[in-house]
């Protein structure tokens, strides 16, 4: 049975872990405090959860899920995440995150900071653009013309198709934007951040987004 490991377990963290075991994968759950601050969480998910500290959770997840704030990403001890596809929902708020002088100047994305902080894991954006509340309530069958879409960006196919896959399982159509480069046609304040869109609403919104001179 694949295990998800997830490095934070707040709104989208917590609420993905849910449906994961629902889904029946193994979940261990992490945070920034101890473990044992998670218990209401596993005990909510069930038989197919524990937690653990974040390193342990790293080093047990055969597929693993990093969804703290992008401040933080910097904290992440690379080695137990190596040779792993890592799944991102990093967002930029200067607010929270403090300035970021590549994001500020447009020279690096979310996602490629994550993905060079991890050089030798396969990260892929996801879930970034949709609201945590929505995820278990908005999927839909495949086929369905009403069925929602998510982005997903990667360097790296196999990443690509276990998202696509796990979108799927979880009732929405996935659109690949291509490399982590443009994976910024999907982050905060471009046309696909946030509303509900079909695949070929999203690829619209994708192509609609502007950045530097072109938004000039």
């Amino acid at each position: 049975m694949t295990t998800l490991g997830f490095v934070g377990a707040g709104q989208i963290g917590g609420t993905v872990a849910r449906l994961a075991a629902q889904l029946g994968y193994n979940v261990v759950v992490s945070n920034s405090r101890a473990p044992e601050t998670l218990a209401d969480l596993v005990a909510e998910i069930g038989p197919n959860a524990r937690a653990a500290w974040a390193a342990e959770a790293s080093a047990a997840a055969d597929i693993a899920f990093v969804s703290i704030p992008l401040k933080n990403i910097w904290q992440l001890d690379p080695a137990p995440l190596a040779g792993k596809i890592v799944l991102e929902t990093n967002n930029y708020y200067p607010a929270r995150d403090g300035q970021i002088v590549a994001l500020d100047e447009e020279r690096a994305t979310t996602t490629g900071l994550l993905q060079e902080h991890l050089p030798e894991s396969r990260v892929v954006k996801a879930f970034n653009h949709i609201n945590w509340r929505h995820i278990p309530v908005q999927g839909l069958p495949a086929g369905d013309p009403g069925r929602r879409a998510l982005a997903i960006a990667s360097d790296h196919a196999d990443a690509l198709e276990f998202a696509r896959r796990f979108y799927d399982e979880l009732g929405f159509d996935a659109v690949d934007i291509g490399s982590v480069a443009e994976s910024w046609r999907a982050e905060r304040d471009t046309p696909a951040y946030g509303p509900r869109l079909t695949a070929a609403e999203l690829e619209a919104a994708l192509a609609q987004a502007e950045r530097g001179a072109d938004a000039a």
